[in-house]
């Protein structure tokens, strides 16, 4: 499966980004977004919950011999943790997972001129297929509304249609405000 075709098409603002750090593959699975941005020379870190998954993207990068990657072995959920806490990344990059409780430490985690992109499904999905569980299903206007005050550089909600199925999704791409000068 190839890399989300959002970034590719804000490959310039994730490059000017990368200027202020590495860019976390949240929940990265099986790192096919992180290893397109290792490809671009981009620094990335990947962070799951999987061992087996971190240690294939390992081998995959051995294989390609670039550098520049991290691998991060993190529960995302534990309940009363944010491990995000202390941490800054030019961009955070999220595809096909959401815990609500992590959204705010999202926010909180992208430095201040960095990006965020995130595609998720919405609760449309259900009538598609899977996920079903609405804990894993985003409402209407709440990807948004999570990075309200941000630059908004491309947001989508609604049904996509491509290799023969219908998903319900809902993506941002979105910077976070530069710090005021002086104060």
């Amino acid at each position: 499966m190839s890399a989300s075709p959002l970034l590719s098409q804000h490959l310039h603002a994730l490059r000017e980004a990368a200027q202020l750090g590495p860019i976390l593959d949240l929940a990265c699975g099986g790192g096919r977004n992180g290893l397109y941005l290792q490809r671009q020379g981009l620094p990335v870190v990947f962070a799951d919950i999987r061992e087996e998954a971190l240690r294939e993207i390992s081998l995959q990068l051995e294989r390609s011999a670039e550098g520049g990657a991290e691998l991060w072995q993190v529960d995302l959920e534990r309940p009363g943790d944010n491990p995000l806490a202390g941490k800054a990344f030019a961009a955070i990059v999220v595809f096909h997972y959401l815990h609500r409780p992590l959204l705010p430490a999202i926010r909180e985690a992208v430095a201040p001129g960095g990006l965020v992109i995130y595609e998720t499904f919405t609760v449309e999905q259900a009538h598609y297929g899977r996920p079903k569980n609405p804990d894993f299903l985003l409402q209407p206007g709440e990807l948004q509304a999570c990075f309200a005050g941000w630059e908004i550089l491309q947001g989508f909600e609604g049904v996509i249609e491509g290799d023969g199925r219908a998903r319900a999704i809902a993506n941002i791409v979105a910077r976070r405000p530069a710090r005021a000068r002086g104060g």
